[in-house]
């Protein structure tokens, strides 16, 4: 989609942008070939050509963060096609949800085949080195949650292109939070997982430290990389929706399949901890 992109170039907005596709640029080469048929002024046409061979260089620099930059943060989205394999998906689970006195328990980190949990008191900091070298970040309410606690937490910085699928979701029509997006985009979960929820996740965390069972950090860490998983599925269902109908070829599959997860929930400790979660939000 980003060489498909114009208004990434300054002073060029939607309304620009759709003329252009109207009238048959519909790609960086379409208006570099034939300028003369862009729907603008000479000026402007002039412009625009050299903010696409900007663009063009930028691509080819893998200069990722001129684009992310340059984007309207409603079109962002937009990164989502950045190759495979340079795409990190994260989830963190905490103590709480205050900034400044709850801390991170797990990380999840998926690049769409190899899943893995950081947790605290075992290998938390080793998520700072490994989390170097990808081009994107993908989350589901990251931009106030997930990515605060971690630079607060861990000092990374991450500075590179973030999508955050909250918002993504939410301008396409999928509601309802990380779980209810994914139901309305027909996206699976475990059932060993069901009625987990962050709350239950704090639940999990306090008895893993208070008896040290390795059932309830076991289930923690399945339930922390499900949601880390779906991000993948997610983030391509709403890719789909967000694509301009002009442009179908670069519609995608959504994936169904999963890699093998490190652990697996207990299904007793889990109803027994929903049942109580359940008592107490009462």
């Amino acid at each position: 989609m980003l060489t498909r992109s114009f208004i990434q170039v300054p002073r060029v907005g939607p309304i620009t942008e759709r003329k252009l596709w109207d009238c048959g640029i519909c790609s960086w080469h379409d208006l570099l070939s034939r300028p003369q048929s862009a729907p603008v002024g000479p000026a402007c046409r002039d412009r625009i050509c050299i903010g696409i061979e900007r663009s063009q260089q930028a691509l080819r620099d893998k200069d990722w963060m001129f684009f992310y930059s340059s984007l309207p943060s409603s079109e962002q989205w937009r990164m989502l096609s950045l190759p495979a394999g340079r795409t990190a998906y994260l989830d963190i689970e905490t103590t709480g949800l205050t900034q400044g006195y709850d801390r991170i328990t797990c990380i999840g980190l998926y690049d769409g085949q190899r899943a893995r949990a950081y947790v605290r008191g075992r290998d938390l900091e080793q998520f700072a080195h490994d989390i170097q070298g990808y081009d994107l970040l993908v989350t589901y309410n990251g931009k106030s949650f997930d990515l605060p606690f971690i630079r607060r937490e861990l000092r990374v910085a991450l500075d590179v292109p973030h999508v955050d699928l909250r918002h993504v979701c939410a301008s396409v029509g999928l509601h309802g939070g990380l779980k209810g997006a994914e139901r309305l985009a027909g996206i699976k979960r475990s059932s060993d997982l069901d009625g987990v929820d962050g709350f239950v996740a704090v639940m999990l965390w306090a008895e893993y430290e208070k008896s040290g069972d390795p059932r309830a950090l076991e289930t923690l860490i399945a339930y922390n990389l499900e949601d880390t998983i779906n991000l993948l599925p997610l983030s391509q269902a709403a890719w789909n929706r967000k694509l301009p109908a002009r442009f179908p070829e670069l519609r995608v599959k959504v994936c169904a399949s999963r890699p093998r997860l490190p652990c697996r929930p207990d299904k007793a400790l889990v109803r027994r901890l929903v049942a109580s979660a359940g008592a107490g939000r009462w």
